[in-house]
Protein backbone atom coordinates (compact mmCIF):
# COMPACT_ATOMS: atom_id res chain seq x y z
CA UNK A 1 0.00 0.00 0.00
CA UNK A 2 1.25 3.62 -0.90
CA UNK A 3 1.54 6.51 1.23
CA UNK A 4 2.66 10.49 1.43
CA UNK A 5 5.58 11.74 3.84
CA UNK A 6 5.11 15.55 4.04
CA UNK A 7 8.43 16.85 6.16
CA UNK A 8 8.98 20.54 6.71
CA UNK A 9 11.63 21.99 8.65
CA UNK A 10 10.12 22.16 12.14
CA UNK A 11 9.39 24.48 14.84
CA UNK A 12 9.97 25.38 18.94
CA UNK A 13 7.32 23.86 21.11
CA UNK A 14 6.84 27.09 22.28
CA UNK A 15 8.26 30.70 21.72
CA UNK A 16 10.34 30.58 24.53
CA UNK A 17 14.13 30.11 25.58
CA UNK A 18 13.81 26.68 27.36
CA UNK A 19 11.87 25.12 24.40
CA UNK A 20 13.91 27.27 21.57
CA UNK A 21 17.06 26.05 22.79
CA UNK A 22 16.92 22.09 22.01
CA UNK A 23 15.68 22.64 18.94
CA UNK A 24 18.26 24.60 17.85
CA UNK A 25 20.33 22.45 19.28
CA UNK A 26 19.31 19.84 17.37
CA UNK A 27 19.08 21.74 14.13
CA UNK A 28 22.76 23.60 14.24
CA UNK A 29 24.06 20.72 15.23
CA UNK A 30 23.02 18.65 11.87
CA UNK A 31 26.51 18.09 10.12
CA UNK A 32 24.46 19.44 6.89
CA UNK A 33 23.64 22.98 8.47
CA UNK A 34 27.17 23.35 9.91
CA UNK A 35 29.14 21.41 7.97
CA UNK A 36 32.59 21.43 9.96
CA UNK A 37 34.00 18.27 12.26
CA UNK A 38 31.85 17.27 15.18
CA UNK A 39 34.08 18.70 17.62
CA UNK A 40 34.49 22.01 16.48
CA UNK A 41 30.53 22.48 15.47
CA UNK A 42 29.80 21.42 19.38
CA UNK A 43 32.44 24.24 19.85
CA UNK A 44 30.33 26.59 17.43
CA UNK A 45 26.98 25.71 18.53
CA UNK A 46 27.20 25.10 22.45
CA UNK A 47 30.09 26.86 23.21
CA UNK A 48 29.20 30.11 21.75
CA UNK A 49 25.52 30.78 19.50
CA UNK A 50 23.41 28.57 22.23
CA UNK A 51 24.66 30.91 24.88
CA UNK A 52 22.73 33.60 23.46
CA UNK A 53 20.83 32.79 20.82
CA UNK A 54 17.82 31.27 22.42
CA UNK A 55 16.63 33.89 23.59
CA UNK A 56 16.72 36.21 20.84
CA UNK A 57 15.10 33.59 18.90
CA UNK A 58 12.95 33.44 21.31
CA UNK A 59 11.80 36.60 21.32
CA UNK A 60 11.29 36.52 17.37
CA UNK A 61 9.31 33.84 17.92
CA UNK A 62 6.87 35.39 20.09
CA UNK A 63 6.09 37.89 17.92
CA UNK A 64 4.95 35.88 15.07
CA UNK A 65 3.81 32.77 17.25
CA UNK A 66 -0.04 32.14 16.68
CA UNK A 67 -2.82 31.23 19.10
CA UNK A 68 -2.71 27.19 17.32
CA UNK A 69 0.88 27.18 17.89
CA UNK A 70 3.42 27.71 15.39
CA UNK A 71 2.62 29.28 11.72
CA UNK A 72 4.90 26.93 9.91
CA UNK A 73 3.35 23.77 12.07
CA UNK A 74 -0.22 25.11 11.39
CA UNK A 75 -0.13 25.69 8.29
CA UNK A 76 1.89 22.40 7.41
CA UNK A 77 -1.05 20.73 8.94
CA UNK A 78 -4.04 22.55 7.13
CA UNK A 79 -2.06 22.10 3.85
CA UNK A 80 -1.34 17.88 4.60
CA UNK A 81 -5.16 18.24 5.83
CA UNK A 82 -6.01 19.44 2.52
CA UNK A 83 -3.71 17.43 0.74
CA UNK A 84 -5.97 13.92 2.48
CA UNK A 85 -8.86 15.44 0.97
CA UNK A 86 -7.79 14.76 -2.25
CA UNK A 87 -5.97 11.49 -2.51
CA UNK A 88 -7.15 7.94 -0.91
CA UNK A 89 -3.37 7.12 0.22
CA UNK A 90 -2.70 7.69 4.04
CA UNK A 91 -1.03 11.50 4.25
CA UNK A 92 1.20 11.87 7.17
CA UNK A 93 3.56 15.19 8.19
CA UNK A 94 7.01 15.15 9.61
CA UNK A 95 9.43 17.79 10.70
CA UNK A 96 13.41 17.87 10.13
CA UNK A 97 13.78 19.20 13.31
CA UNK A 98 11.72 19.22 16.86
CA UNK A 99 8.91 16.59 18.11
CA UNK A 100 6.90 15.92 14.83
CA UNK A 101 9.70 13.43 14.26
CA UNK A 102 10.01 11.78 10.69
CA UNK A 103 10.17 8.34 12.42
CA UNK A 104 6.45 9.25 14.14
CA UNK A 105 5.10 10.09 10.71
CA UNK A 106 6.42 7.05 9.38
CA UNK A 107 5.48 4.67 12.44
CA UNK A 108 1.88 6.63 11.15
CA UNK A 109 2.03 5.26 7.89
CA UNK A 110 3.32 1.88 8.71
CA UNK A 111 0.57 1.15 10.94
CA UNK A 112 -2.08 2.43 8.23
CA UNK A 113 -0.54 -0.62 6.32
CA UNK A 114 1.68 1.69 4.35
CA UNK A 115 5.11 -0.11 2.35
CA UNK A 116 6.02 2.22 -0.22
CA UNK A 117 6.46 5.59 0.57
CA UNK A 118 6.22 9.07 -1.36
CA UNK A 119 8.88 11.41 0.68
CA UNK A 120 7.92 15.03 0.04
CA UNK A 121 10.80 17.80 1.66
CA UNK A 122 8.69 20.96 1.07
CA UNK A 123 11.44 22.48 -0.24
CA UNK A 124 11.56 23.79 -4.09
CA UNK A 125 14.81 23.39 -4.54
CA UNK A 126 17.77 21.32 -3.65
CA UNK A 127 19.97 21.81 -0.64
CA UNK A 128 22.42 20.16 1.50
CA UNK A 129 21.12 22.18 4.70
CA UNK A 130 17.32 21.35 3.55
CA UNK A 131 16.50 18.92 1.04
CA UNK A 132 19.29 16.95 1.06
CA UNK A 133 19.16 16.45 5.31
CA UNK A 134 15.34 15.06 4.54
CA UNK A 135 15.96 12.89 2.87
CA UNK A 136 19.18 11.46 4.56
CA UNK A 137 17.37 11.54 7.65
CA UNK A 138 14.21 9.63 6.44
CA UNK A 139 16.62 7.00 4.76
CA UNK A 140 18.73 7.02 8.45
CA UNK A 141 15.23 6.30 9.72
CA UNK A 142 13.88 3.63 7.43
CA UNK A 143 16.98 1.46 7.86
CA UNK A 144 16.99 1.29 11.58
CA UNK A 145 13.06 1.22 12.71
CA UNK A 146 11.42 0.64 8.75
CA UNK A 147 13.57 -1.42 6.75
CA UNK A 148 10.36 -3.11 5.17
CA UNK A 149 9.31 -0.07 3.88
CA UNK A 150 10.20 1.37 0.34
CA UNK A 151 11.00 5.04 -0.14
CA UNK A 152 11.28 7.15 -3.46
CA UNK A 153 11.67 10.73 -3.42
CA UNK A 154 9.91 13.61 -5.04
CA UNK A 155 12.47 15.71 -6.76
CA UNK A 156 12.84 19.23 -6.20
CA UNK A 157 10.25 21.08 -7.88
CA UNK A 158 11.30 24.61 -8.73
CA UNK A 159 10.87 24.59 -12.07
CA UNK A 160 8.43 22.82 -12.61
CA UNK A 161 5.45 24.09 -14.64
CA UNK A 162 2.71 23.81 -12.72
CA UNK A 163 4.45 25.67 -9.68
CA UNK A 164 5.60 27.78 -11.50
CA UNK A 165 2.35 28.70 -12.47
CA UNK A 166 0.70 28.88 -9.20
CA UNK A 167 3.80 30.57 -7.47
CA UNK A 168 3.34 33.20 -10.11
CA UNK A 169 -0.48 33.30 -10.13
CA UNK A 170 0.09 33.97 -6.18
CA UNK A 171 2.56 36.77 -6.63
CA UNK A 172 0.36 38.33 -9.34
CA UNK A 173 -2.39 38.53 -6.80
CA UNK A 174 -0.13 40.18 -4.09
CA UNK A 175 0.95 42.47 -6.64
CA UNK A 176 -2.31 43.86 -7.08
CA UNK A 177 -3.27 47.48 -6.39
CA UNK A 178 0.72 48.13 -5.17
CA UNK A 179 2.55 50.47 -6.96
CA UNK A 180 6.01 49.29 -6.72
CA UNK A 181 9.34 51.05 -7.80
CA UNK A 182 11.04 47.15 -7.09
CA UNK A 183 10.59 43.72 -6.25
CA UNK A 184 13.08 41.86 -4.48
CA UNK A 185 13.08 37.83 -4.89
CA UNK A 186 14.91 37.36 -1.26
CA UNK A 187 15.60 33.51 -1.13
CA UNK A 188 17.69 31.50 2.31
CA UNK A 189 21.20 31.99 2.33
CA UNK A 190 23.27 29.30 2.43
CA UNK A 191 27.23 28.98 2.64
CA UNK A 192 29.27 29.46 -0.07
CA UNK A 193 31.03 26.36 0.45
CA UNK A 194 27.56 24.16 0.61
CA UNK A 195 27.42 24.91 -3.60
CA UNK A 196 31.15 23.99 -4.41
CA UNK A 197 30.25 20.46 -1.57
CA UNK A 198 27.13 19.77 -3.72
CA UNK A 199 28.40 19.56 -6.82
CA UNK A 200 28.91 16.91 -8.54
CA UNK A 201 31.63 17.30 -10.97
CA UNK A 202 34.20 19.44 -8.31
CA UNK A 203 34.66 22.01 -10.80
CA UNK A 204 31.89 23.51 -12.72
CA UNK A 205 30.45 25.56 -9.67
CA UNK A 206 32.71 28.61 -8.98
CA UNK A 207 29.91 31.06 -8.06
CA UNK A 208 31.50 33.68 -10.50
CA UNK A 209 27.98 34.49 -11.95
CA UNK A 210 28.47 32.70 -14.99
CA UNK A 211 28.67 28.87 -14.19
CA UNK A 212 25.03 29.45 -13.14
CA UNK A 213 23.95 29.87 -16.55
CA UNK A 214 26.33 27.74 -18.55
CA UNK A 215 24.37 24.30 -18.74
CA UNK A 216 26.16 21.58 -16.41
CA UNK A 217 24.89 18.42 -14.38
CA UNK A 218 25.89 20.41 -11.22
CA UNK A 219 22.81 22.33 -11.70
CA UNK A 220 20.60 19.42 -9.93
CA UNK A 221 22.14 19.73 -7.11
CA UNK A 222 22.94 23.29 -7.10
CA UNK A 223 20.58 25.75 -4.87
CA UNK A 224 22.24 28.97 -6.34
CA UNK A 225 21.32 27.76 -9.71
CA UNK A 226 18.28 26.89 -9.11
CA UNK A 227 17.02 30.15 -7.31
CA UNK A 228 18.09 32.36 -10.23
CA UNK A 229 16.16 29.65 -12.67
CA UNK A 230 13.09 29.95 -10.45
CA UNK A 231 13.55 34.35 -10.38
CA UNK A 232 13.53 34.10 -13.96
CA UNK A 233 10.66 31.81 -14.86
CA UNK A 234 8.24 34.08 -12.79
CA UNK A 235 9.36 36.82 -14.59
CA UNK A 236 8.86 35.62 -17.68
CA UNK A 237 5.61 34.13 -16.67
CA UNK A 238 4.15 37.29 -14.98
CA UNK A 239 6.68 39.90 -17.58
CA UNK A 240 8.12 41.74 -15.32
CA UNK A 241 9.99 44.90 -15.75
CA UNK A 242 13.60 43.40 -16.18
CA UNK A 243 15.03 46.90 -14.25
CA UNK A 244 12.44 46.55 -11.48
CA UNK A 245 13.62 42.75 -10.46
CA UNK A 246 16.36 41.35 -8.82
CA UNK A 247 17.24 38.65 -5.48
CA UNK A 248 19.28 38.33 -2.98
CA UNK A 249 19.61 36.04 0.20
CA UNK A 250 18.91 36.20 3.50
CA UNK A 251 19.85 34.36 7.33
CA UNK A 252 23.05 33.94 6.97
CA UNK A 253 25.63 33.24 10.29
CA UNK A 254 28.90 35.59 10.39
CA UNK A 255 31.89 34.96 9.78
CA UNK A 256 31.63 33.21 6.53
CA UNK A 257 31.05 34.04 2.98
CA UNK A 258 27.67 33.11 2.05
CA UNK A 259 25.77 33.48 -0.88
CA UNK A 260 24.96 37.44 -2.11
CA UNK A 261 23.68 39.91 -2.48
CA UNK A 262 22.88 39.92 1.01
CA UNK A 263 19.11 40.97 2.10
CA UNK A 264 19.36 42.80 4.65
CA UNK A 265 22.42 45.17 2.57
CA UNK A 266 19.72 45.31 0.24
CA UNK A 267 16.90 47.16 2.00
CA UNK A 268 20.10 49.73 2.55
CA UNK A 269 20.51 50.21 -0.93
CA UNK A 270 17.41 50.47 -2.68
CA UNK A 271 16.14 53.71 -0.91
CA UNK A 272 19.63 55.42 -1.85
CA UNK A 273 18.48 54.20 -5.62
CA UNK A 274 15.45 56.34 -5.38
CA UNK A 275 13.81 52.87 -5.17
CA UNK A 276 11.17 53.94 -2.15
CA UNK A 277 8.14 50.87 -2.74
CA UNK A 278 9.38 47.71 -2.77
CA UNK A 279 7.31 44.26 -3.02
CA UNK A 280 9.54 41.05 -1.34
CA UNK A 281 8.80 37.32 -2.04
CA UNK A 282 10.32 34.73 -0.16
CA UNK A 283 10.10 31.81 -2.42
CA UNK A 284 12.60 29.35 -0.97
CA UNK A 285 9.61 28.64 1.39
CA UNK A 286 5.86 27.15 0.65
CA UNK A 287 4.97 27.67 4.16
CA UNK A 288 5.38 31.40 6.18
CA UNK A 289 7.70 30.88 9.03
CA UNK A 290 10.15 32.85 11.16
CA UNK A 291 12.49 33.91 8.41
CA UNK A 292 9.41 35.64 6.29
CA UNK A 293 7.20 36.77 9.16
CA UNK A 294 9.34 37.85 11.44
CA UNK A 295 12.93 38.51 9.77
CA UNK A 296 11.29 39.82 6.56
CA UNK A 297 7.65 40.97 7.10
CA UNK A 298 8.90 42.90 10.54
CA UNK A 299 12.48 43.43 10.65
CA UNK A 300 12.72 43.88 6.49
CA UNK A 301 10.04 46.45 6.20
CA UNK A 302 11.46 48.19 9.88
CA UNK A 303 15.58 48.20 8.06
CA UNK A 304 14.18 49.22 4.56
CA UNK A 305 11.76 52.42 5.82
CA UNK A 306 14.57 53.45 7.82
CA UNK A 307 16.83 53.83 5.68
CA UNK A 308 14.57 55.68 3.73
CA UNK A 309 12.14 53.65 2.05
CA UNK A 310 8.81 54.00 1.89
CA UNK A 311 5.45 51.48 0.75
CA UNK A 312 6.51 47.99 1.34
CA UNK A 313 4.48 44.53 1.05
CA UNK A 314 5.70 41.23 1.74
CA UNK A 315 3.66 38.42 -0.37
CA UNK A 316 2.96 35.44 1.73
CA UNK A 317 4.13 32.11 0.77
CA UNK A 318 1.42 29.57 -0.83
CA UNK A 319 0.99 28.26 2.78
CA UNK A 320 -2.15 26.30 1.86
CA UNK A 321 -3.72 27.85 -0.77
CA UNK A 322 -5.79 25.67 -2.67
CA UNK A 323 -4.59 25.81 -6.06
CA UNK A 324 -1.30 24.80 -4.32
CA UNK A 325 -3.17 21.95 -2.41
CA UNK A 326 -3.75 21.16 -6.12
CA UNK A 327 -0.91 20.76 -7.63
CA UNK A 328 0.61 18.62 -4.53
CA UNK A 329 -2.81 16.30 -4.88
CA UNK A 330 -1.97 15.61 -8.29
CA UNK A 331 1.68 15.00 -8.21
CA UNK A 332 0.96 12.67 -5.51
CA UNK A 333 -2.03 10.60 -7.33
CA UNK A 334 0.26 10.59 -10.40
CA UNK A 335 2.82 8.54 -8.32
CA UNK A 336 -0.09 6.43 -6.55
CA UNK A 337 -1.52 6.03 -10.35
CA UNK A 338 1.59 5.55 -12.14
CA UNK A 339 4.22 5.79 -10.70
CA UNK A 340 5.01 8.80 -12.25
CA UNK A 341 7.26 12.04 -10.77
CA UNK A 342 6.89 15.20 -11.92
CA UNK A 343 9.49 17.19 -14.08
Amino acid sequence: MKGVLLVNLGSPESPTAKDVKPYLDEFLMDERVIDVNKVLRNIIVRGIILQTRPKKSAEAYSKIWWKEGSPLVVISERFTEKVRKHTKMPVALGMRYGKMTIKNALQELKDKGVDEVLLVPLYPHYAMSSFETVVVKAMEVKDEFFPNIKITTLPAFYKNPAYVKVLSESIADGLKGFDYDHILFSYHGIPERHIKKSDPTKFHCKIDGSCCKTNSVAHNTCYRHQCYDMTESVKAYLNLPEDKVSMSFQSRLPNDPWLKPYTDFEFERFPKEGKKKLVVITPAFVADCLETLEEIAMEGKEQFQEAGGGDYKHIPCLNDSDDWVEVMSKWVNDWEENGKLPA
